[in-house]
Order: C-alpha cells, then sequence, then structure tokens
C-alpha cells in the first residue's frame, strides 16, 4: 500500500492540475513497481510561500535574485 506525499507552494494550483498529479504519480508506481492503484493514496499539500524556502532563502526572494540574474 505505497503512500506518496507531493507538497507545492500554495499558488493556485487547479483540481485539474491535482488530479493530473494524483493520477501521474499513481499510474507511475503501477507501472515500475506494479501496485495496486486502488491501494495507492497520494496526498497533496499546499504550502504558503512564506512557509517555503530554497538555497537559503523564502522562495519569493529566491525567485526575485533568480530573476534579478536573468
Amino acid at each position: 500500500m505505497p503512500s506518496v506525499n507531493i507538497k507545492i507552494t500554495r499558488e493556485g494550483a487547479t483540481a485539474e492540475q491535482k488530479a493530473a498529479l494524483i493520477k501521474g504519480v499513481t499510474d507511475l508506481l503501477a507501472t515500475v513497481l506494479d501496485k495496486d492503484p486502488a491501494s495507492t493514496f497520494v496526498v497533496i499539500d499546499e504550502v504558503a510561500l512564506e512557509d517555503w524556502g530554497v538555497g537559503g532563502l523564502p522562495v519569493e526572494e529566491y525567485r526575485r535574485q533568480a530573476r534579478a540574474k536573468s
């Protein structure tokens, strides 16, 4: 019984996008590990931007700096 947790930033992912993630992960586990889709659990957690960091910075600041370098 596989369980997968996907964390994304809370930036307006649609219900359709989330459904596509759930289906894609379920299909991948079925294909690669021969897991039964009926017993595969996928949870999507949406995290506020201020609670997400990358490269030692809050994600919004990281993105600002990345855009400035472009």
